[in-house]
């Protein structure tokens, strides 16, 4: 059985689920959305952030929330309080997303450097089209590993491991497609 901390359901994030999150997302979320709306002052912001979080926490029976209907959810509720200008402009916004490196390793698999690279490449962009603006990394070392077939740790897998992170350091200044800026950190 799976607890979930706060009672609160996962949240999907493209093929990522997110299960340990604050709230502090939906009021930025909101927040630029009243911007875009030209009501750049607008009050009820971390009321309305108190209302989904209260929602997530005692009203929802999933188990599993997409964001994309976590954020259909909060049109509709913007549009009954008479905030429909707000409402139109609200885009999905994601809290953090964790991605293990390792799984994307072990699928390209050793010497696959390149698949490796596309595959995270693509699943960067797909976080991005999903909301997702920050993105933190995990399991650097092993993936590097995994993707050098050693198994101790060499100059080889020294020049790989700066290889991913240049990657992703470039993927992280890589957003003019996008309004907003991508932060992307890795563990260690």
């Amino acid at each position: 059985m799976i607890a979930f901390l706060n009672q609160r359901p996962a949240i999907q994030i493209g093929s990522y689920q997110v299960l340990d999150y604050d709230t502090d997302w939906l009021e930025d979320a909101i927040m630029r959305a009243a911007k875009a709306a030209d009501l750049e002052n607008f009050p009820m912001a971390q009321e309305i952030r108190y209302g989904v979080e209260l929602y997530l926490e005692s009203k929802c029976s999933l188990r599993l929330l997409h964001l994309e209907d976590l954020f259909d959810r909060m049109r509709k509720m913007l549009v009954k309080i008479g905030c429909a200008p707000i409402a139109d402009k609200l885009q999905p916004l994601a809290p953090l997303v964790t991605v293990s490196l390792v799984k994307t390793a072990t699928s390209a698999g050793n010497g696959f450097e390149l698949a490796f690279f596309e595959t995270l490449r693509v699943e960067i962009a797909e976080l991005r089209q999903a909301g997702a603006e920050k993105v933190h990394f995990t399991g650097l070392r092993e993936s590097t590993r995994i993707l050098r077939g050693d198994s101790k740790w060499n100059k080889h897998c020294d020049a790989l491991l700066e290889e991913i992170r240049i990657f992703l350091a470039a993927c992280d200044k890589d957003s003019e497609e996008f309004s907003s800026s991508l932060s992307l950190s890795v563990e260690g």
